[in-house]
């Protein structure tokens, strides 16, 4: 399935190993694929299924829309700077 089609959805999953200290080794046993396919996953190069993705997210229990998304992620850096965003209430 490898290949050097990108797929249309994005992913923190390299972040999110960086910050935690995990290799891909490591997520690959603990969601039960080989290890290239997370380096796939990584670059977008891989259409993983929607049972894969929940593994990924549940391994580092965050929500789907954490981990993945339609649209490039901001930098989390522009995220924190974001006003809260307020309700109104009539």
């Amino acid at each position: 399935m490898a290949g050097s089609k990108t797929v249309d959805f994005y992913n923190r999953i390299r972040m999110l190993r960086t910050e935690r200290s995990v290799s891909r080794q490591q997520l690959a046993d603990a969601v039960n694929v080989h290890v290239q396919t997370i380096g796939y996953i990584e670059r977008r190069q891989y259409n993983l299924s929607l049972a894969l993705a929940m593994r990924i997210c549940q391994f580092f229990d965050l929500t789907l829309d954490a981990v993945f998304s339609g649209r490039p992620f901001e930098p989390l850096g522009n995220e924190l700077l974001k006003p809260p965003a307020t309700e109104h209430t009539h």
